[in-house]
C-alpha cells in the first residue's frame, strides 16, 4: 500500500477523454457531476486542495456527428487509445506537471476504461509516489479486473463514492489502514482485496450542490458555457428492470429521493449563476406520479421562470403529469423508445409495446413539448424485420431528436453475461471498445456482421440527416436564438453554420 507524506495534501478528480479521441474539437460540454459531487464532499470535509478536470472538454467544441463517431473518428478513437500523443494526452501531462497532485481519482465508464488507464500511467510517470484512485460504474462493476488490468491503479471506489473517498482520504493523510475503509478494493500484500460494501448515502439532501465548488476547482472553468452546468439530480436509483441496463449495480433499484425543498434550493442556486434552462439528469423523472405533481407544484410556485428537461419513462406519459410539468416550465422531455419491435421491447424488459410509446410520444408533442427519442438496434434477438419496424418507428414518431445507439453489452452486466453464453462476445476484447456507437458492434444472432454494418450504416445517414435539418430549423427559429442567448451557449452560431457548411 503506497504512503504518502502529510506535508502536502492536493487531490486531482477527473474526467477521461472519450469524444475529443474521435476528433480533438469533439466535446463534453457539460461538468460532470460526479466531479462536481466529489469534490464538495472533499472539501466540506476538510484538509485537501482540490482540482476537478475535464479532459473531454474542448471550448466551443464541433457538433458530434453519428457517421463521423463511425467512420473516420473511430480510427482516431483506436489509435489514441494507444498512442498517447494526441492534443488532448498532452494537455492531460500539463494538468498533471501544474496541479502536482499526491492523489489522482478518476471517474470512468466502460467506454473510459483504457483513457483511464493511460491517464494514471502518465501520472506514475511524473510522479511515481502518486496514488491512483480509480472510481465510477466500470470499477464499480468489475473491480479485480480493472485493477489487475493496469498496475497503476492502487485502489478502486466502488459504488457511491462520497463518502467512501473522504474516508480513505483521511486514511491516507493519516498513515492509515486502507483495510478500514468500506466500499473499496485495493492491493494488499500482492493481491487485490475488497472491503465489506459501503451502506448507500440515505440523506441526500446533506451532500453539497455539485455546481457550487466549480470556480473554486474546475480547470479552465472560465472557458465553460454556462449551460455546462445545468444538470441536476432529483434522485437516485431506477425501479425500472431493462435487461441492458447497467444502472441498478451502481444505485440499485430502490429510489433515494431528495426532498423537494433541496432541489428546489439547488434549482434557485443555479438561475442565482445565470441558468433558465436546466436538465434532471435521472434515469427517470420523478419515478410517481406523487412526486411529480409535489415537484412540479414547488417548481412553478418558487422557480416560475426556469425551463427545463427531463427523461420520463413511457408508463408515466399522462396528460394530467403533463400538463403540471408544462406549467411548470418543463420544455422538452426524453423517452427511450428503444425499439419499434414488440418482441424486442418484451426481451429489452422495457414494460411497454411500441404502440404505448408512440401514443405517449404524440401526447407529449400535443402538450407543445419538445420530443427526443431515444432508439437501440442490434439487440441479440433482432432480426432485420425487426430493425425494420425500428426504422419505421424512428420515421413515425414525431421526434425534434433522435438519439440512435447500437445495443452494447457492457462487462459485467446481465446482458453481456447472454451474449457471452451464446458466443457473441470474445472476452479478450478492450473494455473501452463497448460503447454504443462503435461500427464493429454487432451482437445479433440473426444478422450476420457485414450484413448488420450495411443496414446501420443506412439508420446512421438518416439519423444524421434528420437531425441536422432539425437543429437548423431550431437555430433560425426566433424562440430558439431567445433561448441560446439565455442559455450562454458559446459559440453556438459557429455551430450552426458548421451544420450549414456540412462539417
Amino acid at each position: 500500500m503506497p504512503l504518502m507524506s502529510t506535508a502536502s495534501h492536493r487531490i486531482l478528480l477527473v474526467e477521461p477523454p472519450f469524444h475529443r479521441l474521435f476528433r480533438d474539437s469533439y466535446s463534453l460540454e457539460r461538468y460532470p457531476l460526479s466531479l462536481g459531487y466529489l469534490a464538495g464532499a472533499i472539501l466540506s470535509a476538510g484538509g485537501w486542495d482540490v482540482k476537478t478536470y475535464n479532459a473531454d472538454f474542448y471550448p466551443n467544441g464541433d457538433l458530434i456527428r453519428v457517421s463521423h463517431l463511425a467512420g473516420e473518428g473511430y480510427e482516431n478513437f483506436r489509435r489514441n487509445l494507444h498512442e498517447p500523443v494526441a492534443p488532448v494526452w498532452r494537455q492531460v501531462r500539463r494538468v498533471l506537471a501544474e496541479v502536482q497532485p499526491d492523489v489522482v481519482a478518476i471517474s470512468t465508464k466502460t467506454q473510459t476504461h483504457a483513457s483511464a488507464r493511460l491517464i494514471a500511467r502518465l501520472a506514475k510517470e511524473l510522479n511515481p509516489d502518486v496514488i491512483v484512485l480509480v472510481g465510477g460504474p466500470h470499477p464499480t462493476i468489475l473491480p479485480e479486473p480493472v485493477l489487475e488490468d493496469c498496475p497503476h491503479f492502487d485502489a478502486a471506489v466502488l459504488g457511491e463514492g462520497e463518502a467512501t473517498v473522504v474516508e480513505l482520504l483521511r486514511a491516507i493523510q493519516n498513515g492509515g489502514d486502507w483495510g478500514s475503509v468500506a466500499g473499496i478494493a485495493y492491493r494488499r500484500d500482492g493481491n487485490i482485496a475488497r472491503t465489506e460494501p459501503r451502506e448507500l448515502i440515505e440523506d441526500l439532501d446533506a451532500l453539497p450542490f455539485p455546481h457550487a465548488s466549480a470556480p473554486q476547482t474546475l480547470i479552465d472553468y472560465e472557458q465553460y458555457p454556462l449551460s455546462a452546468f445545468r444538470f441536476i439530480f432529483a434522485l437516485r436509483g431506477c425501479p425500472y428492470n431493462c435487461f441492458f441496463c447497467g444502472s441498478r449495480r451502481i444505485w440499485t433499484r430502490r429510489v433515494r429521493y431528495r426532498s423537494v425543498e433541496n432541489v428546489i434550493a439547488e434549482l434557485q442556486s443555479l438561475m442565482a449563476m445565470g441558468l433558465k434552462f436546466v436538465h434532471f439528469d435521472d434515469d427517470t423523472f420523478g419515478v410517481t406520479p406523487s412526486n411529480i405533481h409535489r415537484l412540479c407544484d414547488a417548481i412553478a410556485e418558487n422557480c416560475p421562470q426556469l425551463r427545463w428537461s427531463c427523461e420520463l419513462h413511457v408508463k408515466l406519459v399522462r396528460d394530467d403529469l403533463l400538463a403540471a410539468m408544462r406549467r411548470a416550465g418543463c420544455y422538452m422531455i426524453q423517452v427511450g423508445v428503444e425499439s419499434g419491435s414488440n418482441e424486442i421491447l418484451r426481451a429489452m424488459r422495457k414494460g411497454f409495446t411500441i404502440e404505448e410509446a408512440t401514443a405517449a410520444c404524440r401526447r407529449i408533442t400535443a402538450h407543445g413539448i419538445w420530443l427526443q427519442t431515444f432508439f437501440m438496434v442490434g439487440f441479440p434477438r433482432e432480426t432485420e424485420e425487426t430493425l425494420a419496424r425500428t426504422v419505421q418507428a424512428m420515421r413515425r414518431i414525431p421526434s425534434n431528436r433522435v438519439v440512435y445507439s447500437i445495443f452494447t453489452p457492457y462487462p459485467g452486466t446481465e446482458a453481456y453475461e447472454l451474449c457471452l453464453r451464446e458466443g457473441l462476445v470474445d472476452e479478450s476484447r478492450e473494455a473501452s471498445l463497448y460503447y454504443h456507437q462503435n461500427p464493429e458492434n454487432c451482437f445479433c444472432m440473426n444478422i450476420p456482421p457485414e450484413r448488420f454494418r450495411r443496414l446501420v450504416e443506412g439508420i446512421e445517414r438518416t439519423v444524421d440527416r434528420r437531425n441536422v435539418l432539425n437543429r437548423i430549423r431550431e437555430i433560425f427559429s426566433l424562440n430558439t436564438l431567445k433561448r441560446i442567448k439565455e442559455l450562454g451557449v458559446v459559440g453556438a452560431m459557429r455551430k450552426g453554420w458548421s451544420v450549414l457548411r456540412g462539417r
